[in-house]
């Protein structure tokens, strides 16, 4: 993939990218998932939250020094966001950053962190506490910030990685930090920004994910017409029971919708214009497609879709956690509710 210049699709060819746009990586996110989810994410994440938070938010001596490698694909990036208490509910982060004498002493855990702990991963964007503010309601809440952790810093500890049940060659993995230390222009945009620069890196990353789900939905739907066709049962194929036909049509129209609105919250990132209720929409139908064609396309497979030789289970395997990654459905509906003037109802 880096070969092929997947990674620096979207960056600028300042920082050895190729500045194709954002609908250009979900494109390839898309054909990749077809085929491989585990191989589709570990683009996405690395892109979109790996490699796009220095490319939005970092200084220009932060961008020379690692988009290069990144965008080339010869080393990796994580964002470590989700803790034990942490993830939707960002006011939970333990991790505290504390600034002494020029350097970020960091101490915390984080867990399901993508791409964390390959042999290529440069470093992980850490979001961590740095201090304490004034809130609107005159008492206080954390401050939120996010600061460069190279792989390689003592007292970072990447633990083992999981037993998942899907996405296996996906690297995912709790990491540790014990007195890290690092410098000071390792913060990544502003001191107290990592709240509301971290929620604009998901919103761009869940247009990419959605990408993702649309693959997925896609090989699903391919497997399922090229089984149906040669698959023959009381001595005519499968496909010509009307049943078998309309859950097909079904599965196309779900891969079409969620296609549909993933491009149109693509083509609004490249375009500049606001995205938030778009990226959900995307992520909440894409990921519901993925989940249900996987379903439909083990059931047309019927015993045979139960065997790990086929495609079929790898992706009803993997599809679930499209349903939770990078923001489950519900906070995906709790986005889109708000976007559309139902504030008091969350919290």
């Amino acid at each position: 993939m880096g070969d092929m210049g997947l990674f620096g699709l979207p960056i600028s060819e300042e920082f050895g990218g190729s500045d194709r746009g954002y609908l250009a990586l979900c494109v390839a996110v898309e054909q990749l998932a077809r085929v491989d989810q585990s191989i589709a994410v570990t683009l996405e994440a690395g892109l979109g939250l790996g490699a796009m938070p220095i490319y939005r938010f970092g200084t220009q001596a932060q961008k020379e020094k690692y988009l290069p490698t990144l965008s080339a694909g010869k080393e990796l990036a994580a964002f470590g966001l989700t803790e034990a208490e942490a993830g939707s509910d960002a006011g939970g982060t333990q991790t505290s950053a504390e600034l002494v004498d020029g350097q970020w002493v960091i101490n915390g855990t984080k867990q399901f962190i993508t791409n964390s702990g390959t042999p290529i991963t440069r470093l992980v964007t850490v979001t961590a506490v740095s201090g304490m503010k004034d809130d609107r309601r005159g008492g206080q809440k954390k401050e939120l910030s996010s600061i460069i952790v190279e792989n390689s810093t003592p007292g970072f500890e990447v633990l083992p990685s999981y037993d998942k049940i899907g996405w296996h060659t996906s690297d995912t993995h709790p990491l540790a930090f014990t007195d890290v230390r690092v410098p000071e222009a390792n913060l990544l945009g502003e001191r107290g920004k990592g709240f509301s620069n971290f929620l604009s890196i998901l919103d761009e990353g869940r247009v990419a994910f959605a990408a993702l789900c649309v693959g997925a939905a896609q090989g699903c739907l391919e497997q399922a017409v090229e089984y149906a066709k040669k698959r023959v049962v009381f001595d005519r194929p499968i496909g010509d029971n009307q049943y078998i036909a309309f859950q097909i049509a079904r599965m196309q129209a779900r891969t079409a919708s969620a296609r549909a609105v993933m491009m149109e919250a693509a083509h609004r990132v490249d375009a500049g214009i606001p995205f938030t209720k778009q990226a959900s929409i995307a992520k909440l139908v894409g990921s519901e497609a993925a989940m249900a064609n996987a379903h439909d396309a083990c059931q047309i497979f019927g015993g045979y879709g139960f065997l790990n030789e086929n495609v079929v289970s790898r992706h009803y395997r993997d599809a679930k956690i499209l349903e939770v990654g990078e923001g489950s459905s519900e906070v995906q509906m709790a986005i889109i509710a708000k976007q559309l003037g139902f504030e008091k109802s969350f919290g």
